[in-house]
């Protein structure tokens, strides 16, 4: 059995690759048009010849249990690419910079002089009350004035085809190395089609990061010493440190590898003695980075670490304290503050927001909790938050006791039915939803990935995409020419 597309439905639905009526999408006409010609037995074995990459390349993630046990499975991938047009994918990459640009700014002003607070635009209780924000960073100036080195924005489209940013990761996100590996095995089962489809790469990612890591640095050097601090084997993300590090040219480290020096600088223990590192391209949590100034009980991070940025004898990437605009409460800010601090108006929107620390909307969730996405302001992989529209009463009750008694945790959104594209089920495509993770490096210039992790629900109907809670992933193809 072929693909016969004519039978794809995509009724009430955005598809990214079919428009109805098996019609494929300017910038999808020649992807489709293969598949179509592909017999199962074709589809069948690409699909297998995907897994085996990826069990070979050892592409893993970890999850974790409510028993606190965990389990490494291996990555999984459909093989039907997600497509959009390069002429769109243009206007993304200006909305990202922006974003990304005021949110740095913000971070700046909030450790500085706070004009945003005192000018009214963003409430002074929303920062009270923030998880993220770090006392230790007040009056920090890191180079460049950039904070969020590396961000992590998700993207969703609405069934009307209407782009959203949902959410911004600045603290340290993850998934950028499955963008590249889903390249590579894509690369290897579809030959053919990267030789004729315009696909614009995203292989260049591993040397932007350097070079975005290396403008940080506080020593002029064409090669400064970058170093990956990751918290161990046993994290979920491990695969990706070690990969980009070892893409980087760059040393992975543990906390115990570094030592922080009578003079205030860093340094990796080396069989030929001590090194100075110039700049940490840091994967643990502010509070476990130095046992100093954060968690006296942390066993993850280097003694003295704080001191050492503080002083200008390091540089940290993402900056410690950049949390504080990784809160889905200040996320509802974002086009408040591309207007004030940019003068512009925001080129991607949010998806409309609820904030529960406000009673008026807080009412109006607590009265509508069936039809609405509640998530708590600081959890991330898809924890912690209830889709109302496929959750039972109780979980609802249970759910408005916690507004209730911590409303400014709180948010919530309209249900959106997002976007699909065709994934391999069985024998045969089905629509399933997804979402989208373009990475945007800031340093000296700024930088945004042809294309991101596109994140797929394979579960039918859902429209949770975290690995974590039964997502898989999709390649993500930027095509020129169309």
């Amino acid at each position: 059995m072929t693909i016969r597309w004519k039978e794809y439905s995509t009724h009430g639905l955005h598809d990214e690759l079919m428009r109805g009526g098996g019609r494929p999408r300017d910038a999808a006409r020649f992807l489709c048009q293969y598949l179509r010609k592909l017999s199962d037995e074709d589809l069948q074995e690409r699909k297998a010849a995907s897994e085996l990459a990826m069990r070979v390349m050892g592409i893993t993630f970890t999850v974790y249990s409510e028993k606190g046990g965990s389990i490494d499975r291996v990555w999984p991938f459909d093989i039907i690419p997600r497509v959009i047009a390069k002429s769109e994918w243009d206007v993304i990459e200006e909305g990202l910079k922006q974003r990304v640009q005021a949110l740095n700014m913000f971070i700046d002003d909030i450790y500085h002089e706070q004009r945003i607070v005192k000018d009214g635009v963003f409430p002074a209780d929303i920062l009270a009350g923030s998880k993220n924000f770090r006392e230790q960073c007040v009056g920090v100036n890191p180079p460049l004035g950039v904070w969020a080195h590396i961000c992590g924005s998700d993207l969703v489209r609405d069934k009307n085809g209407a782009m959203y940013v949902l959410e911004d990761n600045l603290r340290v996100p993850s998934g950028v190395s499955y963008m590249l590996e889903n390249r590579q095995v894509m690369k290897r089962i579809f030959p053919e089609l990267f030789q004729a489809a315009g696909i614009l790469p995203v292989d260049d990612y591993p040397s932007q990061l350097y070079d975005t890591l290396a403008s940080i640095s506080p020593r002029p050097m064409a090669q400064p010493e970058v170093v990956v601090l990751t918290p161990g084997i046993y994290n979920s993300a491990y695969f990706e440190h070690s990969y980009l590090a070892q893409q980087m040219g760059a040393e992975l480290v543990e906390g115990g590898d570094l030592v922080v020096g009578d003079d205030d600088c860093v340094y990796m223990r080396a069989v030929e003695g001590l090194i100075r590192v110039d700049v940490i391209y840091r994967r643990i949590d502010d509070m476990f980075l130095d046992p100093e100034a954060f968690d006296p009980a942390s066993m993850l991070g280097v003694r003295g670490l704080m001191r050492a940025w503080k002083k200008g004898n390091v540089a940290l990437a993402n900056a410690p304290g950049a949390g504080v605009a990784d809160d889905k409460v200040v996320y509802a800010y974002v086009p408040k503050m591309i207007r004030y601090y940019l003068d512009q108006d925001a080129i991607i929107p949010n998806v409309e927001t609820y904030l529960c620390s406000e009673k008026k909307e807080r009412d109006y969730v607590l009265a509508n909790l069936g039809k609405l996405v509640v998530k708590p302001a600081n959890e991330s992989g898809g924890y912690g938050m209830l889709v109302g529209p496929h959750s039972s009463k109780k979980e609802c009750e249970q759910f408005a006791k916690l507004i209730r008694k911590n409303p400014r945790n709180y948010i919530a959104q309209p249900m959106l039915t997002l976007s699909t594209a065709p994934t391999m089920v069985g024998n045969h495509v089905e629509p399933r939803h997804l979402d989208l993770r373009p990475f945007i490096l800031s340093g000296q210039q700024s930088y945004v990935t042809m294309g991101g992790l596109t994140r797929v629900a394979l579960k039918k109907g859902s429209i949770v995409v975290n690995s974590s809670q039964g997502g898989g992933s999709k390649d993500t193809w930027i095509v020129d020419g169309v």
